[in-house]
């Protein structure tokens, strides 16, 4: 049985990527910095690291040859200077720690697939980006993207196969953007953000999940985009989530000053445009059960 070895495995995402690898009867190692959330199943077993302390259990690496690399500081949450530090610190600082780990003590990992971000495309409404792009966002977003990889990208140094996946908006009830969006428009208070024409590369949980253990399973290389072969704008997506809710839409856009007040730099979260391309990783053979936003939104909402 294929053992795969998974950090950031309790995150919202990481949680619906054990249940695939389970699904598939693969088993789950995975890091945990909480002592409470270690257990010992014979398809999940979990160990300790503290990455602030350069410390990690070893032993997690046994019968390991693939990882799915999910560990990252929460992006929504204000950007103080010290916490865009954290940002960085908690997505390049772990790949290092990993990668020492493996290189002192030789161990057989044959693979890493990493989270990554569509943020590092610039923001346009009008480019339609795929993995070929090389212009990087000037945004703070950019910056941790592009760091975030070229530690990942390190590991090819030891022979290591390296494959990245661009993730964009994840649509999941249990958590992420999709709640936040929903909640005014329960209460017919919610609204598009800005001019609403800015792109929303979306992608339902499930099949993000599925993604990242076909790259583990078929062994990819180099960079994918996580994101549904249809994206959307945010007046799309803001009129689709309150037709399924069965609310009206009856505010004006919320202009991106009022957010820049609330929200500080990290408004552009809601105001950056990035159309991005699903071709490569279907090309690979890789099928979407969420081609179009509606059905996806059904199954999550209803």
């Amino acid at each position: 049985m294929k053992t795969i070895l998974i950090t950031g495995a309790t995150g919202l995402i990481g949680q619906a990527i054990v249940k695939v690898c389970h699904d598939q009867n693969l088993k789950v190692h995975y890091l945990t910095t909480s002592k409470d959330k270690l257990s010992t199943n014979d398809n999940y077993k979990g160990f300790y690291w503290d990455p602030n302390q350069n410390e990690i259990d070893a032993a997690c690496f046994e019968d390991v040859d693939t990882i799915i690399n999910m560990v990252g500081a929460t992006i929504a949450k204000r950007w103080t200077n010290s916490y865009k530090k954290e940002i960085i610190t908690s997505r390049t600082e772990t790949a290092k720690l990993l990668l020492e780990t493996i290189k002192s003590n030789n161990f057989p990992v044959k693979h890493i697939i990493s989270a990554s971000a569509v943020g590092i495309y610039p923001d346009s409404l009008t480019n339609y980006y795929d993995e070929n792009e090389k212009e990087i966002s000037s945004s703070f977003l950019g910056d941790v993207v592009a760091l975030w990889e070229a530690a990942i990208d390190e590991f090819s140094i030891l022979g290591i196969k390296v494959a990245k996946v661009r993730i964009g908006l994840v649509l999941s009830h249990k958590g992420g953007a999709l709640p936040e969006i929903a909640k005014p428009l329960r209460y017919g208070a919610g609204a598009a953000f800005g001019s609403g024409e800015q792109w929303q590369s979306w992608i339902h949980i499930d099949d993000l999940a599925r993604l990242f253990v076909y790259a583990a399973n078929q062994e990819l290389e180099g960079i994918y985009n996580g994101v549904a072969p249809n994206p959307v704008t945010n007046n799309e997506l803001t009129k689709a989530v309150a037709q399924v809710l069965e609310k009206p839409l009856i505010l004006p856009n919320i202009p991106k000053f009022a957010m820049k007040l609330v929200m500080g730099e990290m408004h552009i979260l809601l105001f950056e445009s990035q159309r991005v391309s699903a071709s490569k990783i279907e090309d690979e053979g890789f099928d979407f059960h969420y081609h179009h936003l509606d059905p996806a939104l059904n199954q999550i909402l209803s």
